[in-house]
């Protein structure tokens, strides 16, 4: 009678265990761990995983953690060259590997998403280069350090923060996963600190890569209603103007050996701006959401293997999408001088010791073979909506926090 009141027993709670394990792997969760050889601050929810490097702070990883492989796709650009901490570079061990230009300090540990900030695009003379300055800013390059986490059944956070010693600015983000999100809220700060206004440019630098990223399948729609095309005038959203008439600028080109960077004004009518991903060979369509009044432009920068330098040596694919306060990657006295462009101010200030925020979601969404992009994206209880064009559709964007 023992044994046979015992084994029931056990037989029940080894199915509770098993019932509990779903749930156990949805609680939010924060690990520090190595992502391609690089100090990793990694955040899941048993649905997706978040994956932000120590060195420059870029958001290198989010995808789906089941399902079939082509379900877990990441995204983002994870180059075809070995990456190091950026800022442990040693130009006699390193320029060898990353060539000897100001990109270097940049290409050396760029993964993903990184933030461009003071500046974006290259240095505007040979004395910042001299001093140590490198494309992109310095935001990029630096260390991010961990200044704090929290985890609760509900959500996981982490604040990572950087000082700018040479260009004397602090920067910080404060990352949020839900329980049962497909993506993150990401709140971001910087702060002057010297006495005096300066003026920035303050870009999101989002850059998707191979296999998510090919030549001529892969797709990005968005609220741009105009375009930069001088000398031929101006783009329309979606076309893009050409020597020859126009061309859909919704597909990643597929001529080979290829390059291109096209600005485009987002919708100013709206108070929130949007833009998606996909590529039909994959069940994934990634997007992000972001304030109107903080980023005016974005950015369409694609390579088909056109860079011959190094690392990049003719192998590179990416299209990076580009979001913030400036049209062009042309350095910061450049977009200074330009002022503004289409009507719009192609750069931003920031007040002497002021501190000042902006925040932006990036998220994934389920789409079918047949996806035919994305006509509109709207915010909806706890998250978002994605409507599909031609046929209506939803695909709904858990976040769990507005």
């Amino acid at each position: 009678m023992r044994l046979a009141f015992l084994r029931p027993a056990r037989r029940c709670g080894a199915v509770a265990a098993l019932l509990a394990l779903p749930l156990l792997a949805q609680r939010p969760s924060f690990t520090e761990e190595r992502f391609h050889g690089r100090h990793a601050y990694v955040l899941s929810n048993g649905q997706v995983r978040v994956a932000v490097l120590q060195g420059g702070g870029h958001i290198a990883e989010l995808r789906y953690l089941a399902g079939p492989a082509a379900r877990q796709v990441n995204p983002f650009r994870v180059p075809h060259y070995p990456t190091i901490e950026p800022y442990d570079y040693n130009p006699a061990r390193h320029d060898a590997l990353y060539g000897d230009t100001p990109h270097r300090f940049l290409h050396s540990g760029y993964m993903g998403h990184l933030l461009c900030f003071p500046f974006y695009g290259p240095v505007s003379s040979e004395a910042e280069a001299r001093n140590g300055l490198g494309n992109h800013g310095e935001a990029p390059i630096v260390e991010w350090r961990l200044a704090r986490h929290t985890v609760t059944p509900e959500a996981v956070t982490i604040d990572v923060e950087a000082e700018l010693r040479r260009t004397r600015f602090r920067v910080g983000r404060r990352i949020t996963l839900a329980r049962g999100a497909s993506g993150v809220r990401v709140e971001e700060w910087v702060e002057n600190l010297l006495p005096f206004d300066r003026p920035v440019n303050w870009m999101q630098h989002a850059t998707f890569g191979p296999p998510f990223v090919e030549p001529g399948s892969t797709f990005l729609d968005m609220d741009a209603t105009r375009g930069d095309a001088a000398p031929l005038g101006e783009h329309a959203w979606p076309r893009l103007k050409t020597a020859g008439g126009s061309a859909d600028a919704r597909p990643m080109t597929a001529e080979p050996k290829s390059g291109s960077y096209t600005a485009w004004l987002l919708d100013p009518r709206r108070v929130e701006h949007w833009f998606t991903m996909y590529n039909p060979r994959f069940p994934v369509l990634i997007g992000y959401t972001f304030p109107a009044t903080d980023n005016p432009w974005l950015a369409d920068w694609q390579e088909n293997r056109r860079a011959t330098g190094l690392p990049w040596n003719g192998q590179a694919i990416a299209r990076g999408i580009e979001f913030g306060s400036t049209p062009y990657a042309e350095g910061l006295r450049k977009s200074v001088d330009r002022a503004t462009l289409l009507g719009t101010k192609t750069f931003r200030w920031v007040e002497g010791y002021q501190r000042m925020s902006t925040h932006f979601t990036l998220w994934l969404a389920e789409i079918p073979p047949t996806y035919k992009g994305a006509a509109e994206v709207r915010q909806s209880p706890g998250g978002y909506t994605v409507i599909e064009a031609q046929t209506g559709r939803n695909a709904p964007v858990p976040l769990g926090v507005q």
